[in-house]
């Protein structure tokens, strides 16, 4: 079964860079502005750690 649904779990992966990217466009405002840690950063955080379980998930590793 494995290899059944990694072409969503390689949809997910590119999901999740696309969540890296606009999380570090973020924080280089922020840090431009000194303005501490982005408001959504944690949202976006946890968002993003959800996306790359599922993908594991989904390619059949249960690894943590």
């Amino acid at each position: 079964m494995s290899g059944t649904y990694d072409h969503l779990a390689d949809r997910l992966d590119t999901m999740a860079e696309e969540l890296d990217e606009v999380m570090f466009d973020q924080l280089r405002e922020a840090s431009a502005a000194r303005g501490g840690r982005p408001v959504d950063d944690k949202r976006l955080t946890q968002a993003r750690r959800a996306i790359e379980k599922a993908s594991r998930l989904l390619r059949g590793s249960t690894d943590d």
